[in-house]
């Protein structure tokens, strides 16, 4: 099962690396967006640092739905997804290998570059590992909470807006727990909380959401 799960997410990314045109996109409007608030909120530094939490978690955030949508579009419109279905492997270790691989692809690259966009925000670097450490958690919740979106849209004609309508409101937690705990750890206050909170999302996301997007996608073929 395990070496299954793998062959999945190695086809993805393989396939990915044909397309990565679409991953740069992701990161370049990552870096724009997180960018263009300093220029427009001045140079004030107490300002940047109380809004460099918030602001680097939002840019994550919309850069992560940019390509949410095209999660199963490939792989639908080629009939691989219908083999997928058919397959006498279960269906949710599929589903598991793809969100996998669209997280590396997604995720995982911003994870490493908010660092540096926290430091332009003025950011003291326990604060920066903190950011770090909170998306590494928050990531994956919002590419399994999006791969839900993805696949209830799928084959909806304007599903990358449908898709962003359906989960925004689903991030939310997300977002409050990411950005509140560096301002938290700003303030000298214990944050490790917000980092069990933000683990037991992730693995109640992690057993749940696969079972709910693969019997999502099979309702597509019925």
């Amino acid at each position: 099962m395990l070496s299954f799960l793998l062959s999945v997410i190695k086809r993805d990314l393989k396939i990915a690396y044909r397309r990565r045109s679409d991953v740069i996109v992701n990161l370049l409007f990552f870096i724009v967006v997180s960018s263009l608030f300093p220029l427009g909120v001045g140079p004030e530094s107490s300002t940047l640092n109380l809004i460099g939490p918030g602001v680097v978690w939002i840019s994550a955030l919309l850069s992560s739905i940019l390509s949410l949508h095209r999660l199963f579009v490939s792989d639908f419109n080629d009939g691989v997804l219908e083999q997928y279905v058919l397959s006498p492997h279960p269906f949710a270790i599929i589903v598991t290998g793809k969100i996998i691989a669209y997280w590396l692809l997604s995720g995982l690259p911003l994870v490493f570059i908010a660092p540096l966009i926290g430091f332009q925000f003025g950011l003291s670097f326990d604060a920066n590992f903190v950011l770090f450490t909170s998306l590494l958690l928050g990531t994956p919740v919002m590419s399994l909470i999006g791969a839900i979106g993805a696949a209830l849209t799928l084959g909806v004609r304007s599903s990358g807006v449908l898709v962003a309508l359906l989960i925004l409101p689903l991030y939310i937690p997300i977002l409050i727990f990411g950005a509140g705990a560096v301002s938290m750890h700003a303030s000298g206050i214990d944050i490790s909380g917000y980092f069990f909170l933000m683990a037991g999302l992730l693995l109640c996301a992690l057993a749940v959401v696969p079972f709910i997007v693969a019997f999502s996608l099979k309702i597509v073929f019925e």
